[in-house]
This record gives structure tokens, sequence and C-alpha cells, in this order.
């Protein structure tokens, strides 16, 4: 089997599951050893990098997925009569990175870092497919842990979660302590 007839085959898996596929058995469903994988997938990355392509290959962790191009956005959504969609609020955005961060995580431990109840906000990412169920812990009342999902990748535009920005160092952070209480008139 050829190069093209490679590519050509992890392209048609690729369209044909929509979901990301993690890129051994990509490679091992296409009729090829998985070390042969990264030449097929330079292939297709300069395929679709080509401005007369409306497709983009995603890496996400150690998975591969066919996606349009974000600048194909509006007439999908036309085309699909797709809503706008809608911005995650604050609350949601906090625990998101909460997750991110930490996961896998509880609600009762977002909760504590948040100092408010977060259960509808985590229920509310879970039913957006941002964050999901990652198990539960061997921890009285044994609670489900929760950690982010490739739509969370995605919807970032990151391919791992290594590429999250580093969080402050401590000695970076200010305090309640620190701040100086308004002078009183």
């Amino acid at each position: 089997m050829d190069l093209n007839e490679k590519t050509a085959a992890v392209e048609a898996i690729l369209f044909a599951g929509g979901e990301p596929i993690e890129g051994e058995r990509l490679a091992l469903a296409a009729g090829f050893e998985p070390r042969e994988l990264e030449e097929v997938i330079k292939a297709l990355e300069e395929k679709y990098s080509r401005p007369d392509s409306g497709l983009q290959l995603l890496t996400l962790e150690d998975c591969y997925q066919l996606a349009t191009k974000l600048c194909f956005s509006e007439q999908i959504k036309e085309a699909f009569e797709i809503r706008k969609n809608t911005a995650l609020s604050a609350a949601a955005m906090e625990v998101l990175a909460i997750v991110a961060y930490n996961q896998p995580v509880t609600k009762s431990f977002v909760d504590n870092v948040r100092g408010v109840d977060s259960s509808s906000t985590v229920n509310s990412l879970a039913e957006k497919g941002l964050i999901c169920e990652a198990g539960r812990l061997e921890l009285p009342g044994r609670p489900i842990a929760y950690k982010t999902t490739d739509s969370f990748l995605r919807s970032f535009r990151i391919s791992s979660l290594s590429q999250l920005p580093p969080l402050p160092e401590q000695s970076e952070q200010i305090s309640f302590d620190d701040l100086e209480a308004p002078a009183e008139e």
C-alpha cells in the first residue's frame, strides 16, 4: 500500500467516524503499521492546509478527527439552520478551569474551590459535552469524578491539556489579607 492509498484510507475512516479516533487504532484499521502514521498525518495536514479545502485535521491528545475550517462556520450554520452559539457564563468558565487544571474532580471539590454550590453549572457543562464522568472515587458515597472532553479541546482550539496556559505562581497571587481596606472618612 503506497502513501496515497494509506492517506485515502485514513481520510475515509476519519470522515465516516466523525468522532476522534486513537492514532494506533486508526493505522491498524487502515491496514498499516502505527509507526507509518506520522507520514500519513503530515500528508493529510498538507492537503487540508490549502485554501481550496474546507476541512482541517484536528489532533486531540493522541487522537485525530476531521473537522470543518472555522472560516466556514457561518455557511454551515446557515445550511443546517443552527442558532447562534451562546457564550458560557463566568461561572461555567470558572468551573471549566477548575476541572481542566485539577481533573478528575468531584462536584464537592468544585464547590469547595468556588465557595458556592456548582451542581447546576457542572450538570450544564456535562449536558453541553464539555465535561463528562470519569468514574467514581473510592471515597464514602463513591462520588462521581469529572474530566474535560474532546469537545472541550475542540471548543478551546487546543489539542491537549498541556497547551493550557500555566497557572500563576503562588508568589504572583494576592490574598484578601494583602488588600488594604478603604480608608473610612
